[in-house]
């Protein structure tokens, strides 16, 4: 398994960035932490506490309104080696399944037949070989999000962003994309930053929880999984994995606590 040692520097950080809306909501204040090369972490909270904002920062596709966001190579930008997976799959629903993960390459220029290679490899990583050439109205919903998943692999970034992809999914299909993306978590070289606002999810897929109160949204409490992958499905039942649960539920209450008492 990659190493995966909080010793490594950070690939991007967030310092004390605040996010105000043009409406004067705020959605994030004094938020800071690291993600460090080859981790799992979860940005958990409430939903509207501001993890979907902080990503979005982290993307480049939005600008904080005070702190800094700082890259491994000093530079204040994203770099373009970020994937991005959205709440919803946002597919064309005009395109084949492989045009659609084509896309990312072909806003560089890439030519569909010289891309291929890559369009495979990533249905493939998903589970989705054999549907390059259905549509999106041909697929179940987890099929979809896989799809959208395949997209954002398709350019080998190394920093995936996921915004609570699997939120709107039934359970069984949630826990099995769970299993699907630590399975290519572990296959591959990259970081992932998961917004969630699940414990259970949150506790099952992470190296590191950072728990967030409610909005505006900062960084409450830090939390090591430290329970060893690859995390089977015994590892749902298991006694680690439930106090390891209550732990980050605890975190989470406090975090609420303190935000309505400030």
């Amino acid at each position: 398994m990659p190493d995966r040692s909080a010793a490594q520097p950070p690939i991007v950080s967030l310092r004390d960035v605040g996010k105000r809306f043009g409406n004067g909501v705020v959605a994030l204040t004094q938020t800071s932490f690291d993600v460090r090369r080859r981790e799992f972490v979860s940005l958990l909270g409430p939903s509207g506490c501001g993890k979907s904002t902080a990503l979005r920062i982290m993307a480049g596709l939005s600008e904080p309104t005070a702190g800094d966001v700082v890259w491994r190579d000093g530079g204040d930008r994203a770099p373009g080696s970020i994937g991005f997976v959205f709440q919803e799959p946002t597919l064309m629903p005009w395109a084949t399944v492989a045009a659609n993960v084509y896309l990312p390459l072909k806003l560089t220029g890439m030519a569909f037949d010289r891309a291929q290679p890559q369009i495979a490899l990533a249905l493939q990583r998903v589970g989705l070989p054999d549907f390059a050439g259905a549509y999106p109205r041909q697929l179940s919903g987890g099929m979809k999000m896989r799809a959208s998943i395949a997209r954002a692999l398709v350019t080998r970034p190394q920093l995936l962003l996921m915004d609570e992809p699997f939120a709107a999914l039934d359970e069984i299909t949630r826990f099995r994309l769970n299993n699907d993306l630590l399975a290519l978590w572990q296959a591959t070289d990259q970081t992932v930053v998961f917004v969630t606002h699940s414990v259970f999810e949150s506790v099952f897929l992470s190296s590191r929880v950072l728990v967030m109160t409610a909005r505006p949204g900062r960084i409450f409490a830090e939390i090591e999984i430290d329970a060893p992958y690859p995390r089977a499905e015994s590892f749902r039942t298991s006694s680690e994995y439930a106090a390891l649960c209550r732990r980050v539920s605890e975190a989470l209450a406090r975090a609420m606590s303190a935000e309505a008492a400030a």
